[in-house]
């Protein structure tokens, strides 16, 4: 319980209960937290009166503020129900608090306010915590709360304790005293404000006494299953689960199996894991914040990939009585099979299982092609028009983070985190340990208060060059929230407020979560995406199986600066940005021919933001086989142009080839012997040789082979338009034929539909003559870079310049040469030498004014 005087009271002459109104109103409006309203209330009322009138005195709160009446309620419950041990124990501290030279006022002296004429140090703030706990106890000091089975207080968290309580002082085994004064009146203006904005509550969340415990007689616990939704702020399960009125057991549940689905998903690889793991650990310290804790399962691996979390959350209903279970959902197909089972098994059992919206801006399962039609399906556009033409529920605010959890009377068992494996690295034969994580660790903040970190950062600087410039690699132009959207560490909603919040409101930016959307819709359409080409015709590709070239694009051995800077950066910090991997995924499939599903599988195992449906649906597109054909291949080499032109990047993650110049630093292999020598690379050993050499002409191969499987699949060509035919899932013919699948009429058989789709203008006009070169196509889509035509100039002005100066060098000194020769023939003395250097004509401003001289030995 904590009591507070403050410097501001009542009018004096109020009776008792216009008193305690008053101080209901203080609570109301922030000013007063509920454990020192109602320890105000004994002071004023006595026990008596406050046993008896206390209920009917909150009772509107009922109506009006329902979550703040359920906490008064379980204070008065709880204040109620100690024992008399508690009682003596709560005497003693008083007791010594008397003899400390710190009276408490007996109750008919606290009804009367503070008079202005009162002693300087009657005028601080006296806290009492004076909630029991058993022996052996904890207190859970950042937050002021009571937990009775809170682990042993850390070193920091004692310094933290300390700092904050200047004047704490522990009394017996039971409780904790807290008395912290200020001498000298209340400033009005530092007394504290109600926050204007989501930012300003955010920071100041933990600054609350929050977290208490329950009493037996409390209604059951509610669990709230966490899942891929790590945050406090914006979480409408968290949220609903204050509003039950009840305990709220923070539950997560590890079940690998359930993760990956049926087919080769590859959901949580490597990298996913060790963020899981770390953004756990920090979620685990939020929760602790505000007095609560999470209850971390291991699932049974001997279980169906649909039971195991079901089965577990059976347990742990039985052993904690829990009524409710709260969840936010999820979209893969899969997942959200496993999450209809245990809704539909949970509610048999008479346990009340909801879901709510809040993974991506609008449900996959909600959009619908209805008034908007089937052309151009498959792109950002279509599917933004699909949103328009049928909207939704509305996108609505973002949720502020809870102050508190209420927390059960007995904690649930769990595992430690560790045995979840999710971190375990790998041993070497001589029992050390490869620790791959150690540049992730350094490279990212992992919690909760990272991704709002960066979040700010990104909207006070990068968000104004992300328009133009978010296709660089050498800058820091975007946002890198990638991992902390898909991990729930940050609401996509927040990220829309925030992002139209700010000054420059970029469309770019704003259309990528459209995207992010688009993504899990085609998911919905098509489950097996991850593993499966959407173009029939595609599957027949003639992929190569050259290991070796795989091997090298996955460690950045390629040869070529660009790919392999980027996939190493991939290696040690597990992202790399948009552009980059566009281009090592042009490079693995039109270049080195290999099949998209293992460019999948390995960003999957290795980027900390892999995403099922965001990269099933980026590798089909790229290898030819999703529903949107890209009208773009980027090149190895002449890609720099756009993302590296000043080779910053590339001698960042390969310092090898750090001291070649600018123009050569991606094409190494153009570089004279001598220039290679100074720089100290050696092809083969600093650096590796290309594994390929005629890009043109595996470009050639690749057309070849696409228009080769066209013809031969001509029933997925339509003849009239030449766009390539993909087999509509029952969901889409159902809309196409005016069946509302919400209703469940949906076509489960019957006739094939195909439907023509987006199709690159390079292959039909290959279709057309399959034997042509790249180079003769006018829809080539290998893309050099939007600055490569200035560079090529550039280059050729200054080629031009250097032959010009060396030609006009050559005649100075061919007619220096005849003028000494026909001075020596005839008898003449020399010539006097030119005296100074070459000059600069007062007027001119191009590097061509240089005037060679007898002293130009050479031009710059």
């Amino acid at each position: 319980m904590s009591v507070t005087f403050y410097s501001k009271m009542p009018p004096s002459g109020a009776d008792a209960q216009a008193t305690v109104k008053w101080w209901l109103g203080e609570v109301l409006e922030g000013r007063e937290d509920p454990e020192g309203f109602f320890a105000m209330c004994v002071s004023i009322l006595g026990q008596v009166e406050t046993r008896s009138q206390f209920l009917s005195l909150i009772e509107p709160l009922s109506t009006g503020d329902r979550l703040l009446h359920t906490s008064l309620t379980s204070i008065y419950q709880e204040y109620f129900t100690k024992t008399e041990d508690d009682e003596l124990e709560l005497a003693l501290a008083l007791s010594l608090l008397d003899m400390k030279g710190h009276p408490l006022q007996s109750p008919s002296q606290e009804s009367q306010p503070l008079q202005s004429g009162d002693a300087q140090n009657q005028r601080g703030s006296l806290q009492l915590n004076s909630i029991l706990k058993p022996e052996g106890s904890n207190c859970t000091n950042q937050t002021g709360s009571w937990n009775r089975e809170s682990p042993p207080q850390t070193a920091r968290e004692m310094e933290f304790q300390i700092s904050t309580y200047p004047n704490k002082q522990t009394l017996g085994t039971g409780q904790t005293v807290c008395v912290s004064e200020q001498e000298g009146d209340v400033d009005q203006s530092q007394k504290p404000k109600r926050s204007k904005n989501r930012r300003q509550r955010r920071k100041c969340t933990g600054q609350h006494l929050v977290g208490l415990p329950r009493s037996p007689s409390a209604p059951p616990p509610v669990l709230l299953w966490f899942r891929r939704d790590l945050r406090l702020c914006d979480n409408p399960a968290l949220v609903a689960s204050l509003e039950v009125g009840a305990p709220v057991i923070p539950v997560f549940i590890w079940s690998p199996k359930e993760e990956e689905g049926t087919g080769i998903t590859v959901a949580m690889g490597g990298a996913c894991k060790y963020w899981l793991h770390q953004a756990l650990l920090c979620f685990c310290s939020s929760l602790e914040h505000i007095g609560s804790r999470l209850v971390v399962l291991k699932a049974n691996g001997e279980m169906t990939s649909t039971e195991s979390s079901l089965k577990a959350l059976k347990e742990l209903i039985k052993e904690t009585g829990a009524r409710t279970v709260l969840a936010n959902a999820l979209y893969e197909p899969w997942l959200k099979e496993r999450d209809d089972l245990v809704v539909s098994a949970l509610q048999k059992q008479g346990v009340e299982c909801r879901m709510f919206h809040s993974y991506c801006l609008r449900d996959p399962y909600s959009v619908t092609t209805e008034g908007v039609g089937l052309r151009g399906i498959g792109s950002v556009s279509h599917f933004m028009s699909c949103r328009r033409q049928n909207p939704g529920t509305a996108v609505g605010v973002p949720l502020d983070p809870p102050v508190s959890l209420p927390t059960p009377a007995h904690w649930p068992k769990g595992v430690c985190l560790d045995e979840l494996g999710l971190a375990r690295m790998p041993r070497r034969k001589d029992g050390t340990t490869v620790d791959w994580a150690v540049n992730i660790r350094k490279t990212w903040d992992f919690s909760e208060g990272g991704a709002q970190a960066r979040l700010e950062a990104f909207l006070h600087d990068g968000v104004y060059r992300y328009e133009k410039e978010s296709g660089r690699a050498d800058a820091p132009n975007t946002s890198c929230l990638s991992p902390y959207l898909h991990f729930g560490q940050l609401s996509p909603r927040w990220l829309m407020w925030d992002a139209k919040g700010a000054r420059c409101r970029p469309l770019k930016f704003q259309r990528k979560l459209a995207w992010r959307d688009l993504a899990y819709w085609q998911l919905t359409l098509f489950p097996d995406l991850p593993w499966e080409s959407i173009r029939p015709p595609y599957k027949a590709l003639r992929w190569s199986s050259d290991r070796g070239h795989l091997k090298a694009w996955q460690r950045g051995r390629t040869g070529y600066p660009l790919v392999d800077a980027a996939m190493r950066q991939l290696w040690q910090t597990g992202w790399m940005n948009n552009y980059m991997r566009h281009v090592v995924a042009s490079f693995l499939i039109a270049y080195l021919y290999l099949p998209w599903q293992e460019g999948y599988r390995w960003f999957q195992d290795t980027l900390v933001d892999a995403d099922v449906a965001i990269d099933a649906m980026m590798w089909q597109n790229g290898g030819m086989c999703g529903l949107d054909h890209w009208n773009f291949v980027m090149h190895p080499v002449d890609a720099a142009m756009t993302c590296d032109p000043y080779g910053t990047y590339v001698r960042k993650w390969c310092p090898e080839l750090a001291e070649l110049p600018d123009e050569l630093i991606h094409k190494p292999w153009k570089c004279p012997a001598s220039m290679l020598r100074r720089a100290g690379v050696v092809f083969g050993q600093s650096y590796p040789e290309r594994i390929i050499t005629d890009l043109e002409e595996r470009r050639n191969q690749s057309l070849q082979d696409v228009a080769l499987v066209r013809r031969e699949f001509e029933q997925y060509v339509d003849k009239r338009s030449g766009c390539d035919l993909v087999p509509l899932p029952p969901r889409l013919v159902s809309e196409a034929l005016g069946l509302s699948h919400k209703d469940g009429a949906v076509v489960t058989q019957g006739k094939q539909f195909l439907l023509p789709v987006i199709t690159r203008m390079e292959f039909k006009h290959q279709h057309e003559d399959p034997d042509a070169d790249a180079t003769s196509n006018p829809y080539n889509a290998v893309l050099k870079g939007y600055v490569s035509r200035k560079r090529d100039e550039t280059i050729a002005f200054l080629n031009k310049r250097d032959f010009t100066a060396s030609v006009m060098h050559e005649a100075v000194q061919r007619k220096e040469r005849l003028n000494s020769d026909y001075r020596r023939m005839e008898g003449l003395p020399p010539s006097p030498s030119p005296r100074g250097r070459a000059r600069r004509t007062p007027t001119a401003k191009d590097r061509f004014s240089i005037v060679p001289g007898g002293a130009v030995t050479s031009l710059k």
